[in-house]
C-alpha cells in the first residue's frame, strides 16, 4: 500500500503534535520582532563595519532559532539546553548593540527599542532554562 502524504500525516493525528507550537510563545515573537529591528539597526551605520554587522545578523537570528528547536524537543533538559543557547545570543547581541551605540553607527531610538526587547527577551530566556 502507498501512502500519500495526506494520509500519512492523517494517521499521526492525535499522536504527534504537528502544530508549530513555537510561534505561540511570547518569547519568540519579542525574539522575532528583535530580529526586525537588529537588520534595521544593521542596515543604519556606514560602509566599512561588515564584520559587526555580521556578527549581529548571525546572533540575532540565532535566538529566534534556538527557542524554536528547544520548544521543540522531548525532554525539559533537552528544551532548557537551546533557550540557554538563546539567552546566550541575545546577550551577545546585548553587547553588539553597545558597541553600535558607542561607535554612533546606528539611531539611538532603534538601538533602545533593540535594548528593551533584548531585556525581555533575556528575562524570558532565564526562566525557561531554569
Amino acid at each position: 500500500m502507498v501512502l500519500s502524504i495526506v494520509d500519512a500525516n492523517e494517521s499521526y493525528k492525535g499522536s504527534v503534535d504537528m502544530s508549530m507550537s513555537y510561534k505561540k510563545l511570547d518569547v519568540y515573537k519579542a525574539a522575532t520582532e528583535y530580529l526586525a529591528v537588529s537588520i534595521t539597526v544593521a542596515g543604519e551605520g556606514p560602509r566599512g563595519n561588515g564584520p559587526l554587522v555580521d556578527q549581529l545578523r548571525r546572533a540575532s537570528m540565532s535566538i529566534p532559532l534556538n527557542i524554536a528547536e528547544g520548544s521543540g524537543k522531548n525532554s525539559r533538559s533537552d528544551g532548557a539546553r537551546f533557550f540557554s543557547i538563546a539567552r546566550g545570543s541575545a546577550m551577545e547581541c546585548g553587547a553588539i548593540m553597545d558597541a553600535i551605540s558607542i561607535m554612533a553607527l546606528g539611531a539611538q531610538e532603534n538601538i533602545d527599542k533593540a535594548n528593551q526587547l533584548l531585556e525581555r527577551i533575556v528575562a524570558m530566556l532565564t526562566k525557561l532554562c531554569h
